[in-house]
C-alpha cells in the first residue's frame, strides 16, 4: 500500500474515516473581540476563499505561530 501512495495511486479504499485521528490536534476554545472592521474584513475574506471566518482565523494564526516558531 505504501509503494501505491508513494507512486501516486489511489488508496483511499485502505482509509477509514471513522477511525482518522489528528494527532497533537485536540480543541481548546478562547474567546477573543474583534473591533467591527476587522470582522467585516474577516468575513470578506473567509467569503472570498470559500471558507469560514472561524477558518480563516485559525490558518492565519497557525501561520503567524510557525513563523515565530521558526526565528534564530
Amino acid at each position: 500500500m505504501i509503494k501505491k501512495f508513494d507512486d501516486g495511486e489511489d488508496v483511499s479504499e485502505a482509509l477509514s474515516p471513522s477511525r482518522a485521528r489528528r494527532p497533537n490536534q485536540s480543541q481548546g476554545r478562547g474567546n477573543v473581540d474583534f473591533p467591527v472592521w476587522m470582522i467585516v474584513s474577516l468575513d470578506e475574506e473567509a467569503s472570498r476563499l470559500g471558507v469560514t471566518r472561524q477558518s480563516i482565523i485559525e490558518v492565519w494564526l497557525a501561520e503567524r505561530l510557525e513563523q515565530c516558531a521558526n526565528r534564530p
